[in-house]
């Protein structure tokens, strides 16, 4: 069965740290783009982080670059985002995806075709 799995989400204090695991089954991560997105409340889904197949380049949104790490651990079948020095505004569900096989990594939504089901991260005092 072709799925992917999201957790490691919860509720954490502003300034502190979480990371998502991203898992797949059914099929290998690795030849494809992965991203991370997350949607709040009311908001349209924003793209957080992204990593290429291959030579694995990674992107990320402005507001998380240097707070939010993304990678891979091809051997476990697993993207990770490491997300550090949460702030309430991180609050979102979190969404993983994988694009169409082009591997080319982008924050763009409409580039991915295969979701999880999502994780939410509450960043709260």
């Amino acid at each position: 069965q072709v799925q992917l799995v999201e957790s490691g989400g919860g509720l954490v204090q502003p300034g502190g740290s979480l990371r998502l695991s991203c898992a797949a089954s059914g099929f290998f991560l690795d030849i494809y783009a992965v991203g991370w997105f997350r949607q709040a409340p009311g908001k349209e889904r924003e793209g957080v982080a992204c990593i290429s197949s291959g030579a694995g380049n990674t992107f990320y949104a402005g507001s998380v670059k240097g707070r939010f790490t993304i990678s891979r651990d091809n051997a476990k079948n697993i993207v990770y985002l490491q997300m550090n020095t949460l702030k309430p505004e991180d609050t979102a569900a979190y969404y993983c995806a994988t694009d169409r096989g082009l591997g080319v990594a982008t924050l763009n939504p409409g580039a991915y075709d295969y979701w999880g089901q999502g994780t939410q991260v509450t960043v709260s005092s």
